[in-house]
């Protein structure tokens, strides 16, 4: 199916400074909003602590809830509605994690009839201890880290067949970070000098195709995780898994690109690069409009028919979707012009080195 009629020649890659910026806007608010709020809004899985979700047969006010929770013992706790509007449901989260039992559910059951005078429905309760969400929140960025990992791996092998030197360097910084990881340095300044250091020998050893989708994948993960800290959404495992989608779908479009580019490069070598690109994004931007669309299309009726559960995980899949296409057109591709000029200067330099 043809969406866009052939020959459309949209100047994307003559906007790139523009988009450079919109995205430096984005980054610069995602990880100051990440700062002021001293990280993601961990969700019980990552913070630990204790959920309940309960359910009225008539409108409660929450600070009756309040009460009954202090009652029972559990402290601090926090109450907000849950679902749709006039159901009278609330989640209730204390980072208590010392009640539990078969009494807890009973317990709380009498405690909110008594408070309320209203019969109360317990739906669920989740517990997870302190321990066991620390260890999810560094098991969750590794499984981030490693898969962008070997997506450099893949990228390289297939459009520059250097599988062994992206190998050795994906490799031994997976191994840096595990054991630097053993002595207690915090897992997220590792992962973040990790990248920086991958990024900076694909850019000095001109693995360019590599370097467009790792930086395109940090730009998705960092600007979808900032928009759930701008709105203070709970960041739970169901984000993580719809990071991880995103990863996989954003990288799925930008080899799509890339093999039309790397196509275009063989076929029309005298044309310049970013004549190149751009017309490979042209020719290819049909299909990543109508896979985009169509998928987004599914999202939105999960959004507003799957329930409250999943609400989160599907704003994140449709927000990551858009920005995943995005970022295939101006971030990804563009980066390849940037590793061009280094490559010519690094010509220009050679020679000049070897004059003196």
């Amino acid at each position: 199916m043809q969406f866009i009629k052939p020959g459309i020649n949209i100047n994307f890659t003559g906007n790139r400074v523009k988009a450079y910026i919109f995205s430096l806007v984005l980054i610069v608010i995602s990880l100051v909003s990440l700062m002021i709020h001293g990280g993601p809004n961990y969700g019980i899985d990552f913070a630990g602590g204790m959920l309940i979700q309960v359910k009225f047969t008539q409108d409660v006010p929450i600070e009756k809830i309040r009460v009954a929770m202090n009652k029972i013992g559990l402290k601090n706790t926090s109450v907000q509605n849950f679902g749709e509007e006039g159901t009278s449901e609330f989640l209730i989260r204390s980072s208590n994690t010392e009640m539990s039992g078969d009494n807890l559910s009973q317990a709380v059951t009498d405690e909110l009839k008594v408070s309320t005078g209203t019969e109360a429905e317990i739906r669920r309760i989740e517990m997870v201890g302190p321990q066991v969400g620390q260890d999810l929140r560094t098991q969750a960025l590794l499984a981030i880290f490693y898969s962008l990992l070997f997506i450099t791996i893949y990228i390289s092998g297939r459009f520059e067949m250097k599988w062994v030197l992206s190998g050795v360097i994906a490799c031994a910084l997976m191994s840096a970070v595990y054991f630097l990881s053993i002595f207690n340095v915090g897992i997220p300044l590792l992962i973040a000098a990790a990248l920086a250091i991958t990024l900076f020998l694909f850019w000095y050893m001109n693995l360019k195709y590599a370097m467009g989708a790792v930086l395109s994948l940090i730009h998705d993960v960092t600007i979808t995780v900032g928009v759930f800290s701008v709105l203070n959404l709970e960041f739970s495992l169901q984000i993580i898994a719809a990071l991880l989608t995103i990863i996989g779908y954003s990288l799925n479009d930008t080899i799509i690109v890339f093999d039309r580019i790397r196509e275009n490069i063989t076929k029309s070598n005298k044309l310049p690069l970013e004549t190149i690109i751009n017309k490979s994004i042209n020719e290819t931007l049909s299909r990543t409009i109508l896979t985009s669309g169509t998928t987004l299309v599914a999202l939105l009726a999960l959004f507003f028919l799957g329930g409250e559960i999943i609400h989160n995980f599907a704003f994140a899949m449709i927000f990551g979707i858009v920005i995943g296409t995005y970022s295939s057109i101006f971030v990804a591709s563009p980066i390849l012009l940037l590793a061009e000029h280094n490559t010519k200067q690094k010509m220009v330099t050679t020679p000049n080195l070897q004059k003196r």
